[in-house]
């Protein structure tokens, strides 16, 4: 049999020193192939892949390309309309039109000009963003 890679699972090791009474009791986690052993359990950022990987690195340096972080606060008005960031040319928008309201009012926001709720008149201006390779 060949070599076992353990990375993602978790194992105790117990340790007995020259027959003493102490032992010493540790978490490790690595590949066995490559001899690559940490001790402790790893950060979220260690063990992230993927998408998730990706959006913690991007946030690290200060951006948000997933729109993860809550979105900053706009008036709604023709002269600072709420950002929808987007990476086509249109994006489907739902506008909460009272802080009370149980009903959402939804359209389709187009690049370009800024658009107004059809319900309450709020402004919404659509910017076109590309992700991250």
């Amino acid at each position: 049999h060949g070599r076992q890679t353990f990375t993602p699972y978790l194992y105790n090791l117990a340790i007995d020193k020259k027959q003493c009474s102490c032992k010493i009791t540790t978490t490790l986690y690595g590949d066995i192939e490559s001899d690559s052993f940490i001790i402790g359990v790893p950060t979220d950022e260690e063990q992230a892949t993927g998408l998730e990987r990706r959006a913690l690195q991007a946030l690290k340096k200060g951006r948000d390309p997933y729109s993860i972080l809550k979105p900053k606060q706009y008036a709604g008005t023709k002269d600072d309309p709420h950002i929808v960031p987007g990476i086509n040319n249109k994006r489907l928008v739902g506008c909460l039109c009272e802080e009370d309201n149980t009903a959402i009012v939804w359209f389709w926001l187009h690049e370009g000009e800024p658009q107004r709720c059809p319900e309450c008149g709020s402004h919404y201006l659509f910017v076109r963003h590309e992700l991250p390779d």
